[in-house]
């Protein structure tokens, strides 16, 4: 039995980044969740822990081994999440977060936000400037500017708990790092990228669902087929 994929998108968008890839894979049961910490409404996004149950609750309804994919802030609720929980065969760091215990996004930052973050402290929540050179810098015009007109507001709150677990210490990992990100910068995705098992590269830049979702695809098989029938 083929082992399923749940797809957990970063910050700002939701589980249409996932489409251009899950069309690369038909033969493979997908399951792409919407975070509630990303959203239209700053006064209603969710925290990590809101997150955390929505996949956790993924995964429960696979029935099966899951492969769970996590992307940029993706990799946070992944982490914390999926730590002793049934079914969670391997952990895929897309160019993510992959942070130990008490480990922040913020914090990681030292205290300085990236120039294109447009962040709104006193309203907790950030935006993307320039999202389509930052997140979507190798991707074709035309799916750039629309994948950027999707783009919804990001919880701030959710960048500054600190992590209470850390799933990649129990469940064998592999980091995919893109070696061409504006967004998160290729040196520290090998620094976060030494705590997993295997690490892979992509010629792409912070979104290659969108701009090598075929590569990407063929990478995600890879992973499907080191899970045990």
């Amino acid at each position: 039995m083929t082992a399923a994929l749940v797809l957990v998108h970063g910050a700002w968008h939701g589980s249409w980044a996932w489409d251009s890839l899950r069309t690369e894979l038909p033969d493979v049961e997908t399951i792409a969740v919407d975070l509630p910490s990303s959203g239209p409404d700053p006064a209603s996004l969710g925290t990590l822990d809101d997150d955390v149950a929505v996949v956790r609750a993924a995964v429960a309804a696979v029935g099966r081994p899951t492969v769970v994919v996590g992307h940029s802030y993706g990799g946070v609720p992944i982490t914390e999440g999926l730590d002793g929980a049934d079914g969670v065969a391997r952990l895929v760091y897309l160019t993510a977060m992959m942070m130990d215990v008490g480990h922040t996004v913020v914090g990681s930052l030292r205290g300085q936000y990236p120039s294109w973050w447009d962040v709104h402290e006193d309203e907790g929540y950030l935006d993307a400037r320039h999202p389509e050179q930052f997140l979507f810098g190798d991707v074709a015009p035309g799916v750039a500017e629309a994948a950027a007109a999707k783009l919804q507001h990001q919880s701030l709150a959710a960048y500054t708990v600190p992590l209470t677990a850390a799933a990649w210490k129990s469940v064998p990992s592999t980091y995919i790092v893109c070696e061409n990100d504006a967004a998160l910068a290729p040196r520290a995705q090998e620094r976060l990228a030494e705590r997993a098992g295997r690490v892979v590269r992509l010629p792409s830049a912070h979104s290659p669902f969108l701009s090598h979702p075929e590569d990407l695809a063929a990478l995600l098989r890879e992973e499907l087929a080191s899970v045990p029938d």
